[in-house]
């Protein structure tokens, strides 16, 4: 009798040692879903910032001499290199101001270029032999310089940022990132914005638009319709958010109906982005 119930007191103890482990594992991996799951909230965010809206038109301008005279809603230059001049240009139309700059890469004639960490610089980009991909895992290491870019944007008196560069972890970076990683850097960038007053729009990244689109007041893309991809931004369109866009190999024949079926704005351009176009709008 004493054997059997010693047997028995063995065996509650051991069911209560495995029981506790097994607790201490869940709640464990739970927590720390929970905590990924806080940063990554996907929450509408509002503010009094302009947004596009999916009715206006564009314009996409990034290098040459950029001419005002499109008649369009919203122009999108270069941030640094767009004189103050173009922009009050602009800005005396009526036209609002999206200022693009690389958020994820290294570019080498960029006049903030030596401040950058030499290890949160990665591997080359594909066919941008003067960039090289950040390490975004590490963002904290050069926020400074992006913050102060965001500044000059404020400064110059951009209506809304481009940030370029922004999937850096479906790509040969040099490093280990991770898609967490992006998200956390990704909406990071989105919370700076904002606290400018900053419209922000997300570049490309289509595999975590379902993640980002609370965050991020409108899209840019560059090729979804040849990539037969264009179906991944419906989640702006969704929330009434305007998505911007471009072809550069496909004619406008291919893709303009649907896009504006889509209520996508979209255009068609040279790789170069000096301005030359045409407009399904």
């Amino acid at each position: 009798m004493k054997r059997k119930i010693v047997l028995i007191t063995l065996s509650i103890l051991i069911l209560l040692v495995v029981g506790y482990f097994v607790e201490s594992y869940y709640f464990s991996e739970n927590e720390e879903d929970n905590t990924v799951s806080n940063i990554l909230d996907t929450d509408i965010v509002k503010g009094d910032w302009w947004v596009p809206t999916q009715e206006d038109t564009w314009q996409w301008q990034l290098s040459g001499t950029i001419n005002t005279e499109y008649d369009v809603d919203i122009f999108d230059i270069d941030l640094v290199n767009s004189p103050q001049s173009i922009i009050d240009i602009l800005h005396s139309k009526g036209i609002k101001v999206i200022c693009y700059f690389s958020a994820g890469s290294w570019e080498d004639f960029r006049t903030d270029a030596d401040e950058f960490p030499e290890n949160v610089l990665g591997k080359t980009l594909d066919g941008w032999e003067n960039e090289k991909w950040l390490d975004v895992s590490s963002y904290t290491e050069f926020s400074s310089i992006i913050e102060a870019r965001l500044d000059l944007a404020v400064e110059k008196g951009c209506d809304a940022v481009e940030p370029d560069n922004v999937d850096g972890y479906q790509n040969i970076s040099g490093f280990k990132l991770t898609s967490n990683d992006q998200l956390i850097y990704n909406k990071w960038l989105a919370e700076q914005a904002h606290d400018r007053g900053l419209s922000i729009g997300l570049k490309n990244d289509l595999d975590q638009i379902n993640d980002l689109v609370g965050q991020f007041d409108f899209a840019v893309n560059e090729q979804c319709f040849e990539y037969d991809e264009c179906e991944l931004l419906l989640p702006f369109i969704n929330q009434g958010k305007a998505v911007l866009g471009v072809e550069y190999e496909i004619e406008t024949t291919d893709f303009c109906d649907q896009a504006n079926n889509m209520k996508f704005s979209w255009l068609k351009m040279d790789y170069d982005l000096e301005g030359g176009r045409t407009s399904c709008k």
